[in-house]
C-alpha cells in the first residue's frame, strides 16, 4: 500500500469516475473509462488478468453488471483483493458509496439520504433503446431504470420478467409509449437518429445521456437534475 492509500485497479467506468472525482485515481482501469492518462488493462467484460495480477494492486473492483464472475473469480484465485460495487437503484448509492470509501481509504461527504424527489403526476412511459442490432431494452430491476423513475418516468417494459428484454417494432408501436429516449450508450445515439426513431416507432424522440442513465457514484445526483432537464 503507498502512503497515500492502496493501489486500485478500476473495472467499472463508474468507479473509476467517482475515484478520480474523490482525488484518489486508480492505477489502472478499462479502456470504457474514459480516462486516457490512466493505464489501461482491457475491456470490461475482456480484462487483462495477467496484467492485473503483475501490478499487483491492493484491491481491484468490479461490479456484476458490467464485469464477468470469471474474471473475478481469476483475479480471487491469483491471490488479489476484490470489491464489489453493484447498487441496483439510486437509493442504493450513498451506501454503495460509502462502502467504496472505506474499501479505498477515503473519507468522502456522504451523499444526500434519499435520491431527488420524483416530480409528480402518473409517471410518462418510454420505450429506451439500449441496442438496436437487435432492439433491446429495460425492465425495471434495473439502474437506469431507477434514474428514469427518479426522473419521473418509467420503462414501457418495467414488469418484463427479463433485465435487458429483446423487443420488435411493433411490441413498442403496440405500447403507445409516450417517448423514445434514446441514449447516447451503449448504444451510441445522436441527434441525428432522432428523426429515424420517431418515425420507427411512433412517437418523439429524445436523445439522453447515457453516462447520466448509466453510470452512478459521484454523478448519480446530478444525473437525474440533468435528465429532469432534458426531459422537461
Amino acid at each position: 500500500m503507498s502512503p497515500t492509500g492502496p493501489r486500485v485497479v478500476s473495472l467499472v467506468p463508474s468507479v473509476t469516475e467517482t475515484l478520480v472525482a474523490w482525488g484518489r485515481p486508480p492505477v489502472a482501469c478499462t479502456r470504457f473509462c474514459e480516462q486516457p492518462g490512466i493505464p489501461h488493462v482491457g475491456g470490461t467484460k475482456r480484462p487483462r488478468i495477467a496484467a492485473i495480477v503483475e501490478m499487483a494492486p491492493d484491491l481491484v473492483v468490479m461490479c456484476d453488471e458490467e464485469n464477468r464472475i470469471e474474471d473475478h473469480d481469476a483475479l480471487r484465485a491469483a491471490g488479489l483483493e476484490v470489491h464489489v460495487a453493484s447498487p441496483r437503484t439510486v437509493a442504493d448509492v450513498p451506501e454503495v458509496l460509502a462502502a467504496l470509501a472505506a474499501a479505498v481509504g477515503v473519507e468522502v461527504s456522504p451523499p444526500p439520504p434519499a435520491p431527488p424527489p420524483t416530480p409528480p403526476g402518473q409517471p410518462r412511459v418510454a420505450f429506451v433503446p439500449i441496442w438496436a442490432r437487435p432492439w433491446m431494452t429495460l425492465n425495471a430491476d434495473t439502474y437506469g431504470a431507477s434514474v428514469l423513475a427518479a426522473a419521473g418516468w418509467s420503462s414501457a417494459w418495467a414488469d418484463d420478467p427479463v433485465r435487458y428484454p429483446e423487443v420488435t417494432v411493433e411490441e413498442v408501436r403496440a405500447r403507445g409509449v409516450d417517448a423514445v429516449l434514446a441514449p447516447t450508450e451503449p448504444w451510441a445515439f445522436t441527434v441525428d437518429d432522432l428523426p429515424g426513431l420517431a418515425g420507427t416507432f411512433g412517437a418523439r424522440a429524445v436523445l439522453v445521456d447515457g453516462q447520466d442513465l448509466f453510470w452512478w457514484g459521484a454523478r448519480t445526483e446530478g444525473a437525474v437534475r440533468r435528465l429532469v432537464r432534458a426531459l422537461a
